[in-house]
């Protein structure tokens, strides 16, 4: 029996020179800040439809169908020599060409957290608008796909704005920022960071790309077209000095003994509530989140607390406004007091917050990392804007941060760092029922 063999070529596009770099590069995990138009999706399609033909299983995954329309019209003009062999099969309803009888495929999908991603594997993962994607979509699902095989995984990203969410799935508008920022850091060589402008890219015109940034903001030519972080912008955020590397740290057992404090903030629709431990050295660890979806009784918001603080002792419960001693008294009725904040009146807000800020900035306050709400809330609090543009004393959408505002209430139980009460390390304001 003879075996017939036809020899084909594939032709990709000729990347441009800050393409080449990330398509050359070595490293396990690679992270693209580029700017709008620059070539980065085609680039990565490259770096796709090599990864394919050296026998990879390629999956790519972005949050909006006009990201993955453009990466698969690139993938299917450079594989169509292969696909008219039909050695290879393209399913263009699920948008994959693989090789048949065997594991070598690539896939694009529409995927912007973990749960749209689940079902598929590969050893080359790639995420585009990684900035508009949740977190999870890495951690809980993207890199335990590649932990059989060793695999890589690439993300590209353009530099969010704090000022509008848009589409993004992601509790921390900085993420992929602070993704950049460590792989930039790493020495390992297991990271690779690479960063490019809109004017890198050869094939378009610079006159045009200059005539259209006339009328850009300069937040918009900032991050669109350079692709540059603006630090300013970071120091809008309302707890911005919280130090998420070392302050946001793993769950572990807290000490029987430890003293155990509650913050609440009230609504009908949208109770929430904190839950922080402080150890003997005056650490404040914040341990539990309550802050349920839809509207719970006095009763019910009450049960879910005790199933929270079972087998501790709470030992002050903060909560509310000076004006909401109604609510207060509604939950002393049924069992569970709550005093007023120790900090409460006019122009309280603003005191409670540089209570909050002045123990972050000495990193006196621990999170637990599975309080994604909490630490949502933190990265993206910011102050309101005037006409001017600079920077006011209120929270823009203040009504939203309901967990904050428990962490305000919950902080006036503690001093000041500067401040320690007589015979006690620990800081904390003894507060009387």
């Amino acid at each position: 029996m003879t075996t017939q063999t036809k020899e084909v070529t594939v032709t990709t596009r000729d990347p441009h020179e800050k393409q080449l770099e990330f398509i050359n590069s070595t490293a396990k995990r690679k992270i693209v800040k580029a700017g709008r138009r620059s070539g980065k999706t085609v680039g990565i399609a490259i770096h796709a439809v090599e990864s394919f033909i050296e026998g990879h299983r390629v999956l790519y995954a972005a949050p909006t169908g006009e990201q993955t329309d453009r990466f698969w019209y690139e993938v299917t003009r450079a594989l169509r020599p292969l696909i008219e062999t039909r050695a290879y099969h393209k399913d263009e309803t699920e948008r994959f060409i693989e090789k048949v009888g065997t594991e070598n495929r690539i896939k694009a999908k529409t995927a912007w957290n973990a749960n749209t991603l689940r079902g598929d594997y590969a050893d080359v993962l790639i995420l585009d608008e990684w900035q508009l994607m949740a977190e999870d979509t890495w951690g809980d699902v993207g890199a335990p796909m590649l932990l059989d095989n060793n695999g890589n995984a690439v993300f590209i990203y353009t530099p969010p704005s704090l000022k509008s969410s848009g589409t993004s799935r992601a509790r921390d508008p900085r993420h992929a920022s602070k993704m950049f920022k460590m792989a930039k850091a790493d020495v390992t060589g297991r990271w690779a960071a690479f960063h490019f402008t809109s004017f890198d890219n050869p094939h378009l015109s610079h006159e045009a790309l200059a005539e259209i940034t006339l009328d850009m903001s300069r937040d918009s030519y900032l991050k669109e077209i350079l692709a540059e972080e603006d630090e300013a912008e970071a120091n809008l955020l309302v707890y911005g000095c919280f130090n998420e590397m070392l302050c946001k740290i793993e769950r572990f057992f807290i000490p029987k003994e430890w003293m155990v404090y509650s913050g609440h903030d009230f609504g009908s629709v949208n109770p929430a509530a904190l839950f922080a431990a402080q150890n003997p050295a005056g650490d404040i660890f914040l341990a539990n989140e309550y802050a349920p979806v839809v509207g719970k009784s006095t009763f019910q918001n009450i049960q879910a607390f005790r199933v929270i603080t079972e087998g501790y002792t709470v030992l002050a419960r903060v909560g509310g406004s000076h004006q909401e001693d109604a609510s207060r008294n509604e939950y002393i009725l049924q069992g569970w007091p709550i005093a007023e904040p120790y900090i409460s009146g006019a122009g309280s807000m603003k005191v409670q917050i540089d209570r909050v800020k002045g123990k972050m900035e000495k990193n006196k306050i621990y999170i637990f990392s599975d309080l994604s709400q909490t630490l949502g809330q933190i990265n993206s609090c910011m102050w309101k804007l005037d006409e001017m543009g600079k920077p006011t004393n209120e929270i823009k959408d203040e009504k939203r941060y309901h967990l904050l505002a428990a962490l305000r209430y919950l902080c006036t139980l503690f001093n000041p760092e500067t401040v320690r009460s007589k015979g006690s390390g620990s800081g904390m304001i003894q507060v009387g029922w």
